[in-house]
């Protein structure tokens, strides 16, 4: 199953690099080809950076790619080792459960409620909010597994 999500998730970051990219040279050729830029290109691309970069972080937290300091547990036993990943993994799944999941979802339900748009491409902000209790639940899952490897 993680092998799955992590293809999934990786698809999705290459479709939302390419996409950013197409609308960045579209950007770039309006603005000085054509004379009159694109009004909705640069806040679509600060929308697909904000979700690539959230998003990316989930999928780095799921390859364990992300910066460490290693310092601790490489001079630790196996056993603290052990003990150790436990306490670093279950402190992530904390801080990321009451802040992008619970923090997430509140964001995402007070832009409903209050209806904000964006305002080039008229799209309810909370759909760009999304992506941060999906990321967040995509790391609880990856962090979730960790542990059970342990």
């Amino acid at each position: 199953m993680r092998k799955k999500i992590d293809n999934i998730l990786g698809k999705m970051l290459v479709v939302i690099m390419g996409v950013m990219v197409i609308n960045v040279l579209w950007q770039v050729f309006t603005r000085y080809i054509v004379g009159s830029p694109s009004s909705v290109t640069d806040e679509l691309a600060r929308y697909l950076m904000i979700w690539l970069g959230v998003l990316g972080a989930a999928y780095v937290s799921g390859r364990n790619m992300h910066v460490a300091i290693d310092v601790l547990p490489r001079k630790a036993t196996v056993k603290n080792q052990k003990r150790f990943a436990i306490v670093v993994n279950s402190l992530i799944i904390l801080f990321v459960l009451f802040a992008f999941v619970i923090g997430g979802l509140r964001l995402v339900y007070i832009s409903f409620i209050l209806g904000q748009q964006s305002p080039a491409l008229q799209i309810p902000l909370g759909l760009v909010y999304a992506v941060i209790p999906l990321s967040g639940i995509l790391i609880i899952y990856y962090k979730s597994s960790d542990l059970m490897k342990l």
